[in-house]
């Protein structure tokens, strides 16, 4: 199955999963169903986005955008993730609240929906699949996997309810699930802060890169270097390189063993400048090193 089809299938899966929930914790006056639906939110939006950006991935970059339109997915995953780490505070607000005053709970009503949200939290995540190399997929499918286990926080509670007319169950529920919407919204503003702001991209070594082009022949020293995320799956590479004077050949192969070097390290765009000396280039170097 195409990776677009199963994120839309998804997506109209948590979406009626959703609905559900939210009717039925209304219906029933379950805080922890009503929590375990705003953990369907972060799912529903993380399929959406995912579905966005493999949309939008695609493309051209054009004179509007030449780096392409990718970012725009990080931008609604930035707005998304602060709505809902507001989601999370406000349902903490009401687990206090029902701590101070419990409500009578329809376990009818709740158990259920729970057992349907579970059944559809497990269904995404067959569609979906595991075994993928996508980060973006695999993203969405640890989302899915984390309101799996919500699911059955509130069957837990439903069921301890149901023996032991302990309200205070559905509470504690609501407050573990929101504390998880709350870590998983602060990892996705985190994440995407972190592309926005240039900074080193996580799992780079950029001591090691320029260490590797500095093993090289020709090269006498490297500085203006800048390594970014673009998009989730491009990173960019930019460099002043000064070379020995010599032939267009050599400073073509020198060139071509850089980029290549780039490329197996992840580094999927590379622009280089080459240089036979840093004189003209202003003393706001990142890196300055030269041969002895």
């Amino acid at each position: 199955m195409a990776k677009e089809r199963r994120l839309r299938i998804t997506f109209f899966v948590s979406i009626a999963i959703l609905a559900g929930e939210v009717i039925g914790g209304y219906l029933s006056h379950s805080l922890a169903l009503l929590s375990d639906a705003g953990h369907m939110l972060i799912d529903s939006l993380a399929v959406g986005l995912g579905l966005l950006a493999e949309r939008i991935g695609r493309r051209p970059p054009d004179r509007r955008a030449t780096l392409g339109y990718q970012r725009v997915g990080l931008l609604a995953a930035l707005i998304n993730g602060v709505s809902l780490l507001l989601l999370s505070v406000f349902l903490l607000y009401e687990a206090y609240q029902r701590f101070l005053s419990p409500a009578e709970i329809d376990i009818t009503i709740m158990l259920p929906i729970a057992f349907l949200g579970l059944s559809g939290n497990l269904l995404m995540a067959i569609i979906l699949g595991h075994d993928h190399e996508d980060v973006n997929l695999r993203a969405v499918w640890l989302h899915i996997l984390g309101d799996t286990l919500s699911s059955l926080g509130v069957i837990t509670s439903g069921i301890i309810i149901y023996f032991t007319g302990w309200v205070y169950a559905d509470p504690i529920a609501s407050l573990l699930i929101s504390l998880t919407i709350m870590w998983g919204s602060g990892r996705l503003i985190h994440d995407t802060l972190f592309v926005f702001l240039n900074f080193t991209p996580k799992g780079f070594n950029i001591d090691e890169i320029v260490r590797k082009i500095q093993e090289l022949p020709d090269v006498l020293g490297v500085h203006h270097v800048h390594l970014l995320t673009v998009s989730q799956n491009d990173i960019a590479f930019t460099a002043h390189i000064i070379i020995k004077n010599t032939t267009l050949n050599d400073v073509e192969r020198t060139k071509y063993s850089i980029e290549d070097m780039l490329r197996k390290n992840g580094i999927t765009h590379s622009t280089l400048q080459i240089e036979t000396t840093s004189e003209n280039c202003d003393a706001n170097l990142f890196y300055k090193v030269n041969r002895t």
